[in-house]
Order: C-alpha cells, then sequence, then structure tokens
C-alpha cells in the first residue's frame, strides 16, 4: 500500500516498473487514478467520460505485456475513438454517438498495456485553444482554477498536470497538444507528420495538419508511448520517415553540441508578453549553458500569408468535418447544434471553392519548404509556445452577434504553434519557466522534419538541468 499511496510521484514507465515487479498490482493503480477523478474533477472538469467499471475489469483480467501494462491512461474525447464509449467531441451534435470500433491508436495504446480510466475534456470540434464548450463546460487550470487550461487537449494536460494520470492521449491541429502543455506545466510533444496514425476512418487531416500523441510529466514517457504507437497503418497516404532506433534510447543520449537559433521578439503584428519572451531568453541561456550554440534569429515566415491560407484550411476542415459526421449520423447539421463560431466557420468553410483550397494547400506546403530551407544551418529553433501566459476563463468567448470573435482572439494568443503544423515538423513545449503569477510558461523547440530524436535528447538534457515534476500545482493530488 505504501506505493499506492505515492501514486502521484511516479510517471508511466515507473508505474510500470513496480507493476512488472509485482510491487504493486494494475488494479491498485488504477482505484488511485479513479479516487484522483473523484476528488479533483468537480473542480477541474477535464474528465467527462467516467470508465471506472470498464477500468476495473481490465485491471483484474489479462493485461496485454507491454511497456505500460497496468498504468492508468486518459483518451481525449475527440480523434481517439473507443468502439462502445460515446465520443461527442465537444458538440451537442455527437452527444449520442457511440462508435462501434477502435481508432488504430488506441488499438496500439491498448496493446501497450494501459488502462483507460476515462476521456478528457476538448473545446467544441477542438477549435478553440481554450477547452470551454457549450455541452461539457468549462475545464479550469490547476495551477489557478480560474484559467484557462489551454486547448484543445485542456482536459488531458489539466488531469496530468493534477497527478490524475501520469500521461494521456492528446492531438494536435494548430497547437492543441503543446497549448495546453504550456498552460498547464507539463510535456507535450508534437511529433513529425504522419508518425502516428489516424486510421481506420482517416489518412489525414485538414491537409496534414494534425497530429496524435499525448501529454506526459516526463520526457521519457512520451518517448516511449511514441515508440508504442508510431509507424504506418495498412494503406495510409503517407508517412514519417522511420527513425534510426526507438525514441526511448534517445532519452538520457548526448545531444552533442547543437546549433539553436532563439526567436523572443515575436512575429510581425502579435506582442509578445514579457514572461513569454523571458522564457525563450532563459532557455536560450540554459542551453548555451550546456555547451550549445546558440544565437538570436528571426523566424522567416509571413504571417498574414500564413493566416490567409491556414484560414481557407481551417473553415473548409471544418465543413468538412461537419458533414461528414452528419453523412456518419444520417443527422442534417443546423445551427442550434453547434456553438456560434463553429457554425459561422462552417458557412465559411462552405463558400471555399477547390480552387481556393488547392491554391492555400500549395501556398502552405511552399511556405513549409522555404522554412525549411532556412533552418538548415539550425538543429533546433527556440520560440515561444504561446503570445501570453495562460489567459481567463471565457476570453474566447463568440456571442452571437460577433460569432468569430473567439477565432481572431486566439490568433493573439497562438501566432506560433500552427506553423508546425503547416511544415510537419516536430515541435515541443518544455516547462522550464513560470510567470510573475506562479503560471507556467511553456517553450517551445522547434525540429527538423522527422528527427522527434534530436529533440527528446535535448528535452532530457533539459529536464535534467532543470526538473520540472516536482513542481505541484495547488489543485493536485
Amino acid at each position: 500500500m505504501g506505493k499506492f499511496k505515492e501514486y502521484g510521484s511516479y510517471d508511466a514507465m515507473g508505474l510500470a516498473e513496480l507493476v512488472r515487479k509485482k510491487e504493486v498490482q494494475p488494479l491498485e493503480l488504477v482505484d488511485a487514478a479513479i479516487e484522483r477523478v473523484e476528488r479533483l474533477n468537480p473542480t477541474l472538469n477535464a474528465v467527462i467520460t467516467p470508465l471506472f467499471d470498464q477500468a476495473r475489469k481490465a485491471a483484474s483480467g489479462d493485461l496485454p505485456q507491454g511497456p505500460f501494462t497496468g498504468v492508468p491512461y486518459l483518451l481525449k474525447d475527440i480523434g481517439a475513438m473507443l468502439g462502445g464509449v460515446r465520443m461527442t467531441m465537444g458538440t451537442a451534435f455527437l452527444q449520442d454517438f457511440v462508435p462501434d470500433h477502435d481508432s488504430e491508436l488506441v488499438i496500439r495504446l491498448k496493446r501497450s498495456g494501459l488502462i483507460f480510466v476515462g476521456k478528457t475534456s476538448t473545446p467544441e470540434l477542438g477549435i478553440l485553444p481554450t477547452t470551454e464548450s457549450r455541452l461539457l463546460g468549462r475545464t479550469r487550470n490547476p495551477w489557478n482554477p480560474d484559467r484557462t487550461t489551454g486547448g484543445s487537449s485542456g482536459g488531458a494536460a489539466a488531469a496530468v498536470a493534477a497527478r490524475i494520470v501520469p500521461a494521456a492521449h492528446a492531438n494536435d491541429g494548430g497547437g492543441s497538444i503543446r497549448i495546453p502543455a504550456s498552460c498547464c506545466g507539463v510535456f507535450g510533444l508534437k511529433p513529425t507528420r504522419a508518425r502516428n496514425p489516424l486510421g481506420p476512418d482517416l489518412g489525414d487531416m485538414f491537409g496534414g495538419l494534425v497530429a496524435e500523441h499525448a501529454v506526459t510529466r516526463s520526457v521519457r514517457d512520451s518517448a516511449a508511448i511514441l515508440d508504442a504507437t508510431s509507424g504506418p497503418d495498412i494503406g495510409d497516404p503517407y508517412w514519417a520517415p522511420p527513425p534510426a532506433r526507438p525514441f526511448l534510447q534517445e532519452v538520457g543520449a548526448h545531444p552533442g553540441k547543437l546549433r539553436i537559433a532563439f526567436t523572443a521578439s515575436g512575429v510581425a503584428g502579435i506582442e509578445t508578453h514579457p514572461d513569454c519572451v523571458e522564457a525563450v531568453k532563459d532557455a536560450a541561456k540554459l542551453c548555451a549553458d550546456l555547451g550549445h550554440t546558440v544565437e538570436e534569429a528571426v523566424l522567416p515566415v509571413n504571417r498574414e500569408l500564413i493566416k490567409q491560407a491556414f484560414m481557407v484550411l481551417w473553415t473548409a476542415g471544418t465543413a468538412w468535418t461537419i458533414d461528414g459526421l452528419g453523412m456518419a449520423r444520417g443527422k442534417m447539421p443546423a445551427p442550434d447544434y453547434f456553438e456560434p463560431l463553429t457554425w459561422a466557420l462552417y458557412e465559411m468553410g462552405k463558400k471555399q471553392t477547390a480552387s481556393s483550397y488547392l491554391l492555400s494547400l500549395t501556398l502552405l506546403q511552399r511556405i513549409a519548404r522555404e522554412l525549411a530551407r532556412a533552418s538548415l544551418k539550425y538543429d533546433v529553433w527556440i520560440t515561444p509556445t504561446l503570445a501570453e501566459p495562460p489567459v481567463p476563463l471565457g476570453t474566447f468567448d463568440s456571442p452571437p452577434e460577433n460569432p468569430l470573435h473567439g477565432y481572431r482572439r486566439a490568433e493573439k494568443f497562438v501566432p506560433y504553434t500552427p506553423i508546425c503544423n503547416i511544415t510537419g515538423q516536430p515541435a515541443m513545449s518544455l516547462p522550464l519557466f513560470w510567470s510573475r503569477e506562479a503560471l507556467p510558461v511553456g517553450t517551445h523547440f522547434i525540429g527538423r522534419f522527422g528527427d522527434e530524436a534530436t529533440l527528446f535528447r535535448l528535452a532530457a538534457q533539459l529536464e535534467t538541468a532543470r526538473p520540472w515534476s516536482g513542481r505541484r500545482p495547488p489543485v493536485s493530488a
């Protein structure tokens, strides 16, 4: 029972090791996670679909022998379908939708031995960088319950930060892994495009913007989960370059003397909060102190071009999503089912032409190639994860008379993360800095396409130099 009481002090690999040594039983870990959901979730609203009976049954039976056998885990309520369990995607349009099969990612997570104890909250269709929705309510930040958790994987990040689970599923179409990782003070890596599968239902999403993975408290958990889930699925349209060796082997490997650029001054037209600027400068100094070659540089992106082309893909993608869900459900979409912002984006998407979509895709692909060429002289590029520390809840609310307010406000909050969804590059947010208000401020590290290995090596080095696992938010187990 001693190890049971120390549940919140272990990462996922640490818990799995206890199970392997028979020092703790999977059911004890599941019960520890459930107790924390029941105690903390009334404040946080992070877990919106409990799977307690299912989890206890799984923990009491024959589990797959994998790297995470017996470890509790949470699935985000969008992207990862679990057969027989409701998936709302944060919208009333799907409030009674129950898929009849598992996503390939879920199959691989099960094979690793993880036990699903619930599903986490998300904004409607994962659109906004905050986890607030009309259907599921507001998810609150464990560092300050009046502040946003970020989004769209905010329920996952809040649960990990609060020690409900050591790691949780997340996905990222414009920063939805890295944004909540920054807001909640956890580690979040968006893998290279197509590193993880989206099947069997999808080949890609939004022209390749969307990536699947996780938020974790430790770097090694992120690497080990990616080892368990990555690789092409049958029939995938394309896939990421295979790694030279397992990602877990990169954690603790010496990164060598890296060439690192940093951008602290922000992007044109966006004011970056002093705490976010200071976080970048602090990370750059830390990297230099560790022996890396570090220099300041201007991120070579045309924000206006990116904003225009991204908006075409995002609105067209929203229309594609809603129409696709309508076809799958045999139900006509209507404005009463959706929030004002979502419906406004849907109507904009319906007006996009095939030509405008393909032109925007071509433009974004060109921007990706230009950025890749400009980055050849660097191994890693550092930027702020966000332009502001966690903002108050309600900041992105859109009134009916101004339905696009939330989206326009979000553009000022997240000018950095969408760049890597466009380019397909791996990127991560590290919790190396806290604001003057004692709020976490993530720092964004961008790697070369296909090179998660360098990011994992550097992240592990930074985690050792400035450990964050001992920092606990006020709302935590």
